[in-house]
């Protein structure tokens, strides 16, 4: 939630773009993702935005 909200997209825009663009990725990868990859978080983010 943290991490979506510091890339500037709330937690529940970011979860239904990945449902839109179709990733599943669990809340659990996500949260190692953005602790452990912050600039990969990002792009993910980003691409999410698009």
């Amino acid at each position: 939630n943290a991490a979506a909200r510091l890339n500037g997209m709330s937690y529940s825009a970011f979860i239904a773009g990945m449902n839109e663009k179709g990733l599943e990725l669990n809340r659990k990868v996500l949260a190692d993702l953005a602790v452990h990859n912050p600039n990969t978080f990002a792009e993910l983010v980003k691409s999410i935005q698009k």
